[in-house]
This record gives structure tokens, sequence and C-alpha cells, in this order.
């Protein structure tokens, strides 16, 4: 008897799939990348989102260009306190 999928296991699955949307590519979300956090901290996530389509699935699928989002995020909000 199996249970419900456990969250670790969606994340994968979500991964090996890819997004059901847009994405954007590594160059294509470096490219958009300021704009995106700079609408992330002034505004929300999902205005965020609705701005720059295919961005967060990119970022949730590449740790390298989430990296550099979170780097990013930092950044700008040191410089804020």
């Amino acid at each position: 008897m199996t249970g419900p999928p456990s969250p670790d296991l969606d994340r994968l699955l979500a991964r090996l799939t890819g997004p059901a949307g847009p994405e954007l590519s590594c160059e294509e979300c470096f490219e958009q990348l300021d704009r995106y956090v700079e609408l992330e901290l002034e505004l929300d996530r999902a205005d965020a989102d609705a701005a720059v389509p295919g961005m967060r699935a990119h970022l949730e699928g590449c740790p390298a260009c989430n990296e550099d989002r979170e780097s990013l995020r930092a950044l700008l909000t040191s410089d804020q306190a």
C-alpha cells in the first residue's frame, strides 16, 4: 500500500518534466534578472512573475541563475539598511 507522493518526489518530477509554461534561457534570464529582482523587492513575486514570464520557472530549475538572483537580492537589500 502506498501513501500520497512526498513533496521531494513532487519536486523531482517537476524538475524532470520541466515547466508547464514558458521558460527563459540562462542568457535571457541574465538580461532580465535586474528588472525581475527590482520588481520582486518593490512589488511582490506574483507581479514580478507576470512582468517577466518564464523567469520563475527558470530560477526554479537553474541553481546557477537562482544563486545570482539571491546574490543580487542580498546586495540590494543590504543597500537599503
